[in-house]
């Protein structure tokens, strides 16, 4: 599959049943939602994949489903989040042999590495691999900042190293990269509440997370800029924000899920120690959601614009 780093990629969850095992069923609901409502592409393994959570085992039968279920439709990203060089380049083999299109790689887990270690680590990482790669520049979570400097020397030895999940949460350094690398770096937006203002500013796309309970309206914002019709994109957008901004807390996920129980397309188990809500927390998410279902509004015909 030719790749492209452009539009909407979900960071699907990974769905459970009440027994903890993976209930592929309604994973599948919810996948052919996202491909109902014409995403892009999809990033499995990721935090709201729950990954860190996942047997081997299981993570590779997630890939091997997840792409033949898609069949060919929109691309397939695997994350490596690893503590080591050698589990990575091991991650990143079982991705390809399990036919992933694409890799997204955050820096080595755990270990506060040097610039310097955290290039060689990328730099091996992708000379063992034929996929293409997407960098996770997340300093705020994970306190490592790939600096414009370190993608200079990336760029410069890995071809296969084409785009960045801009996390930062400072817009301007999309005007940065854009400045610096033309096209030979895309930018996908990946912090929710920042994702209209990037894609303006000429981000590619955008790795979602409530995309996982809400596609139309995450792929419309999305088309609606890509068409320069803002004004529609930006009533959308405001609409959303309550909830964009669930994507941004340390229960992301079990915040994302309870949005999907209540649009049909997720339920809210997860793997311990995560815990489902409870209480006047989950008193106050579900109020955040149902508002906002009261009020949700008419897209237009989006995929056709």
């Amino acid at each position: 599959m030719k790749f492209k780093w452009e539009g909407v990629m979900p960071a699907v969850t990974t769905q459970f049943n009440a027994n903890d095992e993976l209930d592929l069923n309604m994973y599948k609901v919810n996948i052919k939602a996202q491909l109902d409502a014409g995403v892009h592409g999809l990033v499995l393994g990721g935090t709201l994949g729950e990954a860190s959570t996942l047997s081997k085992e299981e993570g590779r039968r997630l890939t091997k489903e997840t792409v033949a279920f898609v069949n060919g439709k929109v691309p397939v990203l695997i994350n490596i989040a690893e503590q080591t060089t050698k589990a990575a380049i091991a991650l990143a083999k079982a991705a390809e042999e399990d036919g992933a299109s694409g890799l997204m790689m955050l820096p080595p887990m755990r270990y506060k590495a040097s610039d310097a270690e955290v290039v060689a680590y990328f730099k091996t990482v992708a000379k063992n691999t034929s996929l293409p790669i997407m960098i996770y520049n997340n300093p705020i979570d994970y306190k490592l900042f790939v600096t414009l400097e370190m993608f200079e020397e990336l760029l410069h030895e890995c071809p296969n190293i084409q785009a960045v999940k801009e996390s930062t949460r400072d817009t301007t350094n999309i005007t940065r990269i854009k400045n610096k690398f033309g096209n030979r770096l895309a930018i996908m937006t990946g912090v929710d509440t920042l994702a209209l203002e990037s894609l303006v500013l000429g981000a590619e796309g955008w790795v979602a997370g409530l995309v996982d309970a809400f596609p139309a309206e995450t792929v419309a914002i999305y088309e609606l800029v890509k068409a320069n019709r803002i004004q529609e994109a930006i009533a959308i957008y405001r609409w959303f924000m309550p909830l964009l901004e669930l994507d941004i807390h340390p229960k992301l996920v079990q915040y994302i899920k309870m949005a999907s129980v209540h649009t049909g397309i997720g339920n809210e188990y997860v793997r311990a120690p995560r815990l489902i809500l409870e209480g006047e927390e989950r008193i106050r998410i579900e109020k955040i959601i149902t508002d906002a279902l009261t009020i949700r509004p008419i897209l237009p015909d989006y995929k056709n614009l």
